[in-house]
């Protein structure tokens, strides 16, 4: 055999010893304690050539690859999610580690809310498992409605703005063509298939932010079909109206009523520091056959007299909406400072009698 060939056979030889795959991965996650969700992550390998990373925020995410095992990440929300890491050898052997990371995003703590309350027994709930929304629980409504929804409201409401992942519904306003509207969302209501009367219903969610954005966890009175809006009553139990100071963190407890002509009354509570944008809270309404009393993490910040025959309305089954509009007579439109897409994100309902 020539000295050249058998040169050439002993270096490849070399070079196939030396390819090894990597070994001893390892990754550690700095987590920012600002609450701005901001993680910064290092995976370190034996001979590891790069490494791509995905940071367990949905199922189609797309990954980020680096070669010094060095990338940060910002999550919007708080959890805990699944950080994978793939290093690779410089002929794409590989080696592979996942890690659960948990991130609070916000400043604080986030209430959680509780599973009981002292004389009540949880009488239904959603928790948002699954992939879908319930269909025994929850009807969407779509399409521009009655005049923008009776609001002058911009948006088209599609089926296809709703997702359920991870524990979470989440409700995605977007600044998309569809239907004649230059704005796409959804609304989902359980008319006819949850309905309640009396009780404690919590809701805990994070919400939108921005000009023109409205979301809003309300109820209607289930007959609205046969004696129409306001005499079927109306039952706001969080509304916010984004745009800056004032508004991003301020919600609207409000009921919408017939006495002898529309009648309304409502209060609204300020966050004492960030906005509703920033975390989760809890929403509830605790409503008797005499009072209605609206609370923000827990806090009671109205009461409402119900036992005249002026509040009759609310003596009556209702069910509830969740939505997030965009435009519309209380909040305006969006201006070149509304950001898109914006998220609600309701992490349960649960209704207490």
């Amino acid at each position: 055999m020539p000295l050249l060939l058998l040169f050439v056979l002993l270096l490849s030889c070399k070079k196939n010893a030396t390819a090894l795959s990597p070994t001893n991965l390892q990754l550690q996650a700095e987590v920012s304690s600002d609450g701005s969700g901001k993680v910064n992550f290092t995976a370190t390998a034996q001979n590891a050539d790069r490494y791509y990373f995905t940071f367990g925020k949905s199922s189609n995410e797309e990954g980020i690859r680096s070669n010094d095992g060095k990338v940060s990440a910002t999550y919007t929300y708080s959890g805990t999610f699944t950080v994978k890491v793939t290093a690779y050898s410089a002929d794409n052997k590989s080696a592979e580690l996942s890690q659960n990371v948990a991130v609070t995003v916000g400043n604080g703590t986030e209430y959680e809310g509780a599973l009981s309350y002292t004389g009540m027994n949880l009488v239904w709930r959603d928790e948002f498992d699954g992939t879908s929304l319930n269909p025994a629980f929850w009807t969407f409504e779509t399409g521009t409605g009655s005049n923008g929804w009776g609001n002058n409201e911009l948006q088209y409401y599609r089926q296809e703005n709703t997702g359920v992942k991870d524990g979470f519904l989440t409700i995605t306003a977007k600044k998309e063509a569809f239907g004649g509207r230059e704005y796409t969302s959804s609304r989902i209501k359980t008319q006819d298939k949850k309905t309640f009367k009396y009780g404690r219903i919590d809701m805990r969610a994070k919400l939108p932010k921005g000009q023109g954005i409205w979301p809003a966890l309300w109820m209607l009175g289930n007959n609205i079909s046969t004696v129409n809006w306001p005499l079927s009553g109306e039952i706001d139990i969080m509304e916010m109206i984004g745009g800056g100071a004032g508004r991003d963190n301020t919600s609207h407890g409000t009921l919408h009523y017939d006495n002898n002509g529309y009648a309304t009354t409502g209060k609204s509570y300020t966050l004492p520091e960030g906005i509703f944008n920033d975390k989760f809270h809890l929403f509830s309404l605790v409503w008797t056959s005499t009072s209605m009393k609206w609370l923000v993490d827990n806090q009671e910040f109205y009461a409402v007299d119900i036992s005249s025959s002026a509040y009759n309305e609310f003596h009556n089954q209702f069910f509830l909406l969740f939505n997030v509009a965009v435009g519309g007579n209380w909040p305006g439109s969006p201006n070149a400072a509304t950001s898109f897409p914006q998220q609600m994100v309701v992490d349960y309902v649960r209704v207490f009698q």
